[in-house]
């Protein structure tokens, strides 16, 4: 044990500018990939709560592609993209989608009805309708869609680094190559802890936000 905590200083002792940037690939692609997300997801799940037919196929569709295994999708991908970031990326909004949108159908469907009917009363057009009560009531559960998808996107981006995107998968796979226990530890404790860290945040920034929420919805 005590030859692996001094593989461990050693390492960081030598290679911490490595490890900062496979810390920062791995934080950039996950990001990115939450970005893009939401901007389908969130979108989608709005749409499916107008449309029943739409909400079957969309939720549908999504669902199949979740139960891929992601480091399947990344091969497929592979004689389409190449390899690189764009694959990685693709494969992890593949993944995070469907959260996101399950959870923002079900946050906009859960508006009760007498809130608009309230707001209509009050004068308030379609527009300030969506933006003043129904955005700020479904934003609860559009947040809790964001935070389970960042913690599955944090523990999948491990796998980008077998077809060249970088992050601290390249840690593990050069442990598991090599046989490094401290190159093993050292990549699996920090996507771990980045994964517990986005989840805090989310709940932090959820509890911020919506101190009135039972904490059941957070």
């Amino acid at each position: 044990m005590a030859d692996l905590w001094m593989q461990i200083h050693a390492y960081f002792s030598q290679n911490t500018t490595e490890y900062l940037a496979y810390l920062w690939q791995h934080v950039s692609i996950s990001l990115l990939s939450l970005a893009v997300s939401c901007l389908i997801g969130i979108p989608l799940g709005y749409l499916c709560t107008r449309n029943r037919l739409l909400n079957r196929c969309i939720t549908g569709i999504f669902q199949v592609l979740r139960i891929i295994p992601s480091l399947a999708i990344l091969i497929l991908l592979i004689p389409v993209m190449g390899t690189g970031v764009a694959p990685s990326i693709t494969a992890l909004v593949l993944l995070s989608v469907p959260p996101i949108l399950m959870n923002t159908t079900v946050g906009f469907a859960g508006v009760p009805a007498f809130m608009n009917e309230t707001a209509c009363a009050l004068g308030m057009t379609e527009s300030q309708q969506f933006w003043r009560v129904q955005v700020p009531l479904a934003l609860p559960k559009i947040l809790t869609g964001m935070k389970i998808a960042m913690v599955e996107i944090i523990a999948s981006a491990t796998l980008a680094a077998k077809i060249g995107a970088g992050g601290l998968g390249s840690l593990i796979l050069t442990g598991i190559g090599l046989f490094r226990t401290d190159l093993l530890l050292i990549g699996g404790v920090s996507v771990s802890l980045l994964a517990i860290l986005s989840g805090l945040m989310f709940q932090l920034l959820s509890r911020w936000l919506f101190p009135y929420q039972p904490a059941k919805n957070k």
